[in-house]
């Protein structure tokens, strides 16, 4: 079966998702599937990240379409990306970059050819214009080369390198979630080496210290109180008990984060 994804921050009132989906289904049978369309306005890291987590769980060939996209319109290119497994198709901006590393051995391509995009491409709207027709024209098997080249010249994007030691861990919340939880930049799996469960550690997070278990999940500490734990993207989260730690800690991405063990 042939999937394309949709990632995008325009929200399901204004149409915008359903005129993709409409381009897309006249060019292709592939299956359409939303991921999400709640990303913050033009927060292409929100989006970079969340990208990255949602594409190992989708089979071999699945096209990933992402529309975050505030250079819309300038001279920034319409890129796609090709990797070992998946495609990623969206603006030069970084937004495609951590999942691409991820999917391992990629090349980015520049949208070069206009036979595969739409007759009238507005100023925008290159998610239903370019981005759409593209994927859609890939899922149907159309070479790589006919729709670009190959772009040594990209704008990249990472979360940086997390610092790991026998008596500490640094880095930075590179996401908050729904719940307000923050997820950190720290190896979840490295530290697992050198943290057991249940121990108490310092966290420096900000302008806060906080002693706090280090635990499996939310529920072995009691409601409202703080935690830190591996999440399901096997990174160091601190979160609080059915409750939101960003609000109550005032802490917003990129906030440094120290974590101290024994």
């Amino acid at each position: 079966m042939k999937i394309i994804t949709l990632l995008t921050d325009f929200g399901t009132i204004d149409g915008y998702v359903g005129q993709m989906k409409g381009v897309i289904s006249q060019i292709s049978d592939a299956k359409i599937i939303d991921v999400t369309h709640g990303v913050s306005g033009h927060n292409i890291r929100e989006a970079a990240f969340i990208l990255r987590n949602v594409v190992s769980f989708f089979p071999v060939g699945s096209i990933h379409i992402v529309v975050v996209d505030p250079g819309v319109g300038t001279d920034r290119k319409g890129i796609f990306i090709t990797t070992k497994s998946q495609v990623l198709v969206g603006p030069d901006n970084g937004v495609l970059m951590p999942a691409a590393r991820l999917l391992g051995d990629f090349t980015v391509y520049e949208i070069q050819n206009m036979k595969y995009v739409q007759d009238f491409v507005s100023h925008t709207f290159h998610g239903r214009d370019v981005f759409a027709p593209v994927a859609a024209h890939i899922s149907n098997g159309v070479s790589f080369d006919k729709i670009g080249s190959r772009a040594s010249n990209f704008v990249d994007l990472d979360f940086e390198v997390c610092s790991i030691n026998k008596n500490s861990a640094s880095g930075k919340v590179i996401y908050i979630d729904h719940f307000g939880n923050l997820i950190t930049n720290i190896d979840g799996v490295r530290l697992l080496d050198l943290l057991k469960f249940d121990e108490k550690c310092m966290v420096f997070l900000g302008d806060h210290s906080l002693k706090i278990p280090f635990v499996r999940s939310y529920g072995f500490v009691n409601k409202k109180d703080c935690l830190a734990t591996i999440g399901s993207s096997n990174f160091l989260e601190i979160g609080i008990n059915q409750g939101n730690a960003a609000k109550k800690l005032k802490v917003k991405e990129d906030t440094a984060v120290k974590i101290l063990f024994s």
